[in-house]
């Protein structure tokens, strides 16, 4: 990183969940700080279009892997756990606390002087939810084990592309009048993501035995209700009314916010059940050994407001949707011998030059759209929220760019050629597997635009699910093709008529 400051006490730390919404924004910063950083990843194409790989060391290994990340720590000082899963399911918690467990030991055998643990702000005696309860099972590991640790708890975090903002921001702006669970009425302090990675960074350089946990947060406390009113406010909207009933209600709370955000269901159940009691520092020990960030720490409303310029400028650096689950990729053509395969393939020639045919691709979905009967997306998308799927809502990251491992609506891009090929993989609900694929190639003097959609079906359902899409297919992926080669005209008209002073339409899709 141009710029980067040497620490006088600049040590070697390991990032685990670098592919997550925090850890991605904490490998740069510790870079800039003057760290000597590796991280550890499960897929490393995740973090393939990353400005900061190239001055990383990346290490391909699982967490469950207790000899690999042994190998992995050694001459680590710092160990940074920055891994929790909202999966749940049977086994959850035992799961979480024995790969914790791993760690520790692992980290002990290597010499690692630090871990450093990010968990959740909690009352301390009440009925945790089975999230909370596994993160705070997670920090005793670290702090019983064999190395210092120090354990964050953070409630909740505002900042452009995390979920607890995604979740304040979609429901502050669907209904001007809101009935919500009583549990709206509860303390919230909430702290913005820079602070988090504020005090993240100066864990590295803490020196001497340090084994506790640390309240973080804004010091300043609001409602749930008031947090959207908040909201509300900075972004220019009504005042919301919010109707607290006397119904605590978590599990039908966490289905209406999957239905009316982007958040899927395995996550805004934890969220809400996360919300069930008051999250509010009980001490503020931090200050005496991380100094507050310059200027002090950031204010509910100047962090919503942070957020919302980072989303209009285009410069969110991770979102809650980094991370994913890993999939296996799409099969080389000759492997398909041993699939059923079903495809739509489409191609259409233009005069254009193929970069701007490109620059449509890669601009695709989220607020671009999909270039072919947009309300036909959208009650797939509407369907795929009512079966407990991604649906349409998640966007993207960047309005013109992509990388691989980020989201695009419903899809996850899979690869990624800059100027050539595109392929994204679903991930909504349906009874298979199916990728899209965007390609586009010269052809004399103009572009080839090439379409594939691939699905590889399960069982008798997959190939009933092929021949109920079917007719949309024939209506949607013709005319997909067509408005993408139409707007990449539009884009060189416009680039032409801007060469030359004039006034042209702007591109974009079209119904």
């Amino acid at each position: 990183m141009n710029g980067t400051r040497k620490a006088a006490n600049a040590k070697t730390v390991l990032v685990t969940g670098a592919t997550g919404y925090i850890g991605g924004r904490l490998v740069p910063r510790l870079l800039e700080a003057g760290h000597r950083v590796k991280v550890l990843v499960r897929t490393p194409a995740k973090i393939a279009g990353v400005p900061w790989l190239e001055q990383v060391e990346v290490v391909q290994s699982s967490l469950d892997d207790g000899a690999a990340l042994r190998e992995a720590l050694e001459g680590v000082d710092v160990l940074y756990y920055l891994v929790h899963s909202m999966a749940g399911g049977s086994g959850f918690e035992a799961k979480e606390k024995a790969m914790a467990e791993t760690a520790a030991q692992a980290a002990a055998g290597a010499g690692v002087g630090r871990i450093v643990y990010l968990g959740g702000l909690h009352p301390s005696g009440a009925e945790l939810s089975t999230h909370m309860r596994s993160r705070e099972a997670v920090g005793k590991v670290f702090l019983d084990g064999p190395v210092d640790a120090i354990v964050f708890q953070a409630g909740v975090v505002i900042g452009s592309g995390s979920a607890s903002f995604e979740m304040i921001r979609h429901l502050s702006e669907t209904l001007p009048v809101m009935p919500a669970p009583s549990w709206v009425r509860n303390k919230i302090e909430a702290i913005s993501v820079r602070d988090v990675l504020h005090y993240l960074v100066g864990a590295a350089a803490l020196e001497g035995p340090i084994n506790r946990t640390f309240d973080i947060g804004s010091r300043q406390v609001l409602s749930y209700a008031g947090m959207m009113q908040e909201y509300a406010a900075e972004a220019g909207l009504p005042h919301r009314v919010v109707l607290a009933l006397p119904i605590p209600a978590p599990k039908l709370a966490g289905m209406w916010v999957a239905l009316t955000t982007p958040i899927p269901l395995s996550m805004s159940l934890p969220l809400v059940e996360s919300l069930q009691h008051d999250a509010v520092s009980r001490e503020h020990d931090i200050d005496s050994y991380i100094p507050q960030p310059e200027g002090g720490l950031t204010p509910y409303r100047r962090a919503v407001a942070l957020a919302l310029g980072k989303e209009r400028d285009g410069q969110v650096e991770t979102t809650w949707a980094s991370a994913g689950a890993d999939a296996d990729p799409l099969p080389s053509d000759p492997d398909w011998a041993g699939h059923r395969v079903y495809l739509d393939e489409r191609a259409y020639s233009s005069p254009v030059d193929p970069k701007h045919v490109w620059t449509i691709i890669e601009g695709i979905g989220g607020r671009n759209g999909w270039y072919s009967l947009p309300l036909a997306w959208s009650v797939r998308g509407w369907l795929d929220k009512l079966t407990g799927g991604a649906g349409l809502a998640r966007g993207r990251r960047h309005p013109h760019l992509l990388a691989e491992g980020e989201v695009v609506d419903w899809w996850r891009v899979e690869r990624i050629d800059r100027g050539r090929l595109l392929r994204l993989r679903a991930e909504m609900r349906a009874p298979g597997r199916a990728w899209l694929e965007l390609s586009v190639e010269p052809e004399g003097t103009g572009s080839r635009y090439r379409q594939r959609a691939i699905f590889f079906p399960k069982g008798l359902s997959g190939k009933l699910y092929w021949l109920a899409v079917l007719p949309f297919h024939s209506l949607i992926f013709p005319a997909m093709s067509r408005n993408i080669a139409a707007a990449a005209q539009r884009l060189a008209e416009a680039e032409r008529d801007t060469a030359t002073g004039a006034e042209s339409e702007p591109a974009g899709p079209t119904a």
